[in-house]
This record gives C-alpha cells, structure tokens and sequence, in this order.
C-alpha cells in the first residue's frame, strides 16, 4: 500500500471515530435528559420564575377558568397600593357588610370587625377566604368594581391580553377567565414581593381577632409542607373551573413556577412538572 492510500485510510479510520464519538456522546445526553411528564390538567406551563423561561408546556394558550388563583392578583394589587400609599398592612380596617356571608371558603368575617389588612391577605392566600377577597377589594378599591378594574389593568401592564377578572376571589364566571400561560406570568410577578412570598410560604397564621373569632389559618396549598423547597403558591376549586393550582419551589436558587388548570390530580401534576424542572 503506497503512502497515499495510507493516508486516505487512517484519515477515514479517524472521521470515522470521531462521528462515533459523537453519536455516543449525543446517546449518552439522550440516555440522562429527562422525558417531560404526562399530566392530568388540560393545560399547564412550568417557567423559570426569575426568567420566565418556559420549560413545558401543554396548551398553555387556551382560555380557561382560574377559580381562587384569581387570589394572587387581588394580593398583588393590595401590597403594591398599600406600597403606593406607603400605608402599613399592619394596620386594622373595619370589615364592610358587603364582604360579609360571601359564599364558598370564608374566614368568617363580621360587619365593621376590625381586622388588619396583614391578616386579611393571610386569610386570603392560607385560607382562600372569599369573604376576604371582597373586603380587601372593597377596602383597597374604594368599592369592588374599581379594585376589579385595577386588577385588570394590572394584568394588561403585564401583557396579559387574554385575561379578564370580574371579581377578586375566583367564583365561577364566564367572563372571568385567563390561561395558563398568562397565569405564570401573573404568579412571577407577585414573587418579586418579598411580603408576598412570605405569605404565600406560610403553612399557617394566626390571626390578632377577638378570641371568639377563627384565628388559626393553616395553609391550604399542600406544596409548602409535601414538596422539597416549596414556597407556594395558591390552590383554587370550582364545580365548573376544576382543580387549578400554582405552585412554586426553589432549590439551589432555582426558582420554578408551575400552573396546571382543570387538573384532576393537581399536586401530582405540579410535583410531576416541578420535579422535571429540576432535572433538566
């Protein structure tokens, strides 16, 4: 064999190694990334919650009906008015009997109580008072139809364009709706709130009423005490919206967001979504 030819084979043998390197190598990645999750909810978005990167997705666009999770945009509006007013959230209101009897989760509220704004956003985010919802609305806004409309214009300012809210507490309404993806970018927002995520982290509270009054708020979201570095968010339930959750966690000073909407296994589908993130 002249040397040319030797040339041409060792040269080959070498191309050759080196594409079955790489094949191996791209394997090797293949074998160790993790496959995304199949999930119960009709739609979800899991993002990095200090980029907004979107990490999975399943129809994150599509409308659908956000139940109590609608409650992080009524706190959001009320700690950042309070923060506009430089007013204390620790400071006692006097409950308005609009806010009284409201139906569905309740923290009892009693006409011209006097309850601070601090644990009525506890009652709101632990307990997901709905009594509580309409009293800070009504408190914060001056009446609840202009509180709603600043939690619209909230939402607008984040580039929420298919997002409308016609209460601040999340009971079933055709024209109250969002969508997943708009949902996340809600829940980031509100994570940039130091008080905020204090609260939404809590796994109970107890409240400065009256003691004949219900005090003790434990925290509905099961993320903050089942999830390894959960940190929130909100649960929400209707007969007609379904199980929806927002749930956070942050592990190694990752922060991930998750929604899952009309989830019938929400928390399997948030730690499902949560645990992915991580991974990959």
């Amino acid at each position: 064999m002249n040397r040319y030819k030797l040339f041409v084979l060792i040269f080959v043998i070498i191309i050759a190694v080196v594409c079955a390197a790489a094949l191996y190598y791209r394997a090797s990645l293949g074998a160790y990334a993790p496959s995304p999750p199949q999930i119960s909810a009709n739609q979800a978005i899991l993002i990095n919650g200090t980029t907004g990167e979107v990490l999975f997705e399943k129809r994150a666009d599509e409308r659908t009906y956000p139940a109590s999770t609608t409650k992080i945009m009524t706190a959001l509006v009320t700690l950042e008015t309070m923060k506009h007013l430089r007013s204390d959230i620790e400071q006692t209101v006097k409950i308005p009997s609009g806010a009284v009897g409201v139906e569905g989760s309740s923290i009892y509220l009693a006409a011209d109580e006097e309850v601070s704004i601090k644990d009525l956003l506890y009652g709101l985010m632990l307990r997901s008072g709905n009594d509580a919802a309409v009293a800070l609305a009504e408190i914060i806004g001056g009446n609840a139809e202009n509180f709603i409309q600043m939690m619209n214009d909230r939402a607008q300012g984040l580039g929420c364009t298919n997002t409308n809210f016609v209460n601040p507490h999340g009971l079933f309404n055709e024209n109250h709706y969002t969508t997943a993806r708009e949902m996340a970018l809600i829940a980031m927002e509100a994570m940039k709130d130091e008080t905020f995520r204090e609260i939404s982290a809590a796994r109970s509270w107890q409240a400065s009423r009256q003691p004949d009054k219900f005090n003790y708020f434990y925290n509905k979201n099961k993320v903050v005490s089942e999830y390894e570095g959960g940190t929130g968010i909100k649960i929400g339930y209707t007969e007609k919206s379904g199980r929806t959750l927002v749930a956070s966690a942050e592990r190694d000073g990752v922060l991930l967001i998750c929604v899952v909407m009309g989830a019938p296994d929400w928390f399997r589908d948030a730690y499902a979504l949560l645990n992915y993130g991580f991974e990959k």
